[in-house]
């Protein structure tokens, strides 16, 4: 099934990589440097899938599936990337504070010539933080690799989420239950 077919997983997140592995996926981890610019004008969900795709394209391989994924955070159509340094993930940290927010993660799967694109959103409402909780949380969790700037599983997850409406696994930026089904109807 699955386990036999060679797969590549196309991204440096180490969250990406153990929800492979907790999927029982026998995969490797190749990179490249893909620039993630995209044209103005598009949705939350257009921005993820473009940006899958841009990073799929960069890869030719004909006997393993490549898998790419990418992360949007949006609050009201504000997309919240990763934060440049300290004072934009302070800045991106009040934003989210005491709102509701969406995670857009779009996949691509490519085999050959054969190319699957698909994007998931979760709904995500955090509490109201003070301004020590964020220097807090950023002294300790250092969320600069995080679109958002925050990581579901880890602090933020459990003391500020206070709801998730959607997949928790596309919240830390890859649906494995949408990814899964997929490979097998690729496959």
């Amino acid at each position: 099934m699955l386990q036999d077919t060679p797969i590549i997983l196309a991204s440096k997140s180490p969250r990406r990589l153990e929800l492979l592995q907790l999927m029982g996926l026998n995969f490797k981890v190749e990179l490249k440097d893909v620039d993630e610019s995209y044209p103005k004008g598009l949705s939350p969900a257009e921005i993820a899938v473009y940006i899958s795709e841009k990073k799929a394209k960069a890869f030719n391989s004909k006997d393993a599936i490549i898998i790419t994924a990418d992360t949007i955070v949006a609050l009201d159509n504000e997309i919240l990337g990763k934060p440049e340094n300290r004072i934009h993930a302070q800045e991106m940290l009040h934003k989210l504070s005491g709102a509701k927010h969406k995670v857009y993660t779009g996949v691509t799967i490519v085999k050959g010539d054969k190319i699957l694109s698909f994007y998931d959103v979760t709904e995500v409402t955090c509490k109201a933080v003070t301004s020590k909780e964020i220097d807090f949380y950023i002294d300790n969790y250092k969320p600069y690799d995080k679109a958002g700037s925050y990581g579901i599983q880890d602090w933020w997850g459990i003391v500020v989420v206070e709801k998730i409406n959607g997949s928790y696994t596309n919240v830390m930026g890859l649906p494995t239950e949408r990814l899964y089904k997929a490979l097998l109807e690729y496959i």
